[in-house]
């Protein structure tokens, strides 16, 4: 387990990782981990500890949450993206997967769309999809974002893990927008999964990324 800074556009970005033992020469395609409206990127250290034993696991704080310094405006669900694709091409990683949690599923589903040759699956966590998309403490940036449309768009595998929280509900209807979707509940595991529970979550997540 590691921490970082790196740069990106709106200051410094820091992230929290994950290399497997031996150094990642043999590893699977690196996974980017999105944190949601209430969280960083400690979020996911107890799934980085699990998932970096075979493959380089990234998570970041966004701009503003965190460690990583904040914009001088508001920014747009595109500007979060772009701040990522700063990061991605720091990193010269030609190719990533990618885990996204509650609003992080709007940057996820961004990045899905334009950078669609550099992702290659894509896992969405608790989908902000609906009426409670404005909801939830959720930024502006993903209230305002066009989910199901853009969804609807996406040409990446997806596989979407529902967990019985406030947006149990909402992520049901992700096939409605994107019917391709696997959509696996979780029905004994709330928000809190990632910190107290990752192995939950961690055999269906690599068992997909392995394809």
């Amino acid at each position: 387990m590691r921490r970082g800074y790196f740069e990106c556009r709106y200051g410094q970005l820091h992230v929290h990782n994950a290399i497997p033992p031996g150094g990642g020469f043999e590893e699977g395609t690196a996974l980017i981990c999105l944190h949601g409206a209430q969280g960083t990127g400690r979020t996911f250290r107890g799934l980085l500890a699990l998932i970096g034993r075979d493959r380089s696991v990234y998570a970041p704080d966004l701009p503003g949450y965190g460690e990583s310094d904040g914009p001088a405006q508001a920014l747009s669900a595109a500007d979060y993206a772009a701040a990522i694709g700063d990061f991605l091409d720091t990193m010269r990683l030609r190719q990533v997967d990618l885990l996204a949690h509650g609003a992080g599923s709007v940057l996820a589903t961004e990045l899905a769309l334009t950078r669609a040759a550099q992702l290659r699956r894509l896992v969405l966590v608790s989908v902000p999809l609906g009426s409670t998309q404005t909801g939830a403490g959720l930024p502006a940036a993903a209230a305002g974002y066009p989910l199901r449309e853009r969804l609807g768009r996406v040409s990446q595998p997806l596989l979407v893990l529902r967990l019985r929280d406030e947006w149990w509900d909402a992520t049901a209807r992700v096939r409605e927008a994107q019917p391709s979707a696997r959509v696996q509940d979780l029905p004994d595991h709330g928000p809190d999964v990632f910190q107290a529970f990752p192995g939950a979550v961690v055999d269906v997540v690599r068992a997909f990324l392995r394809g």
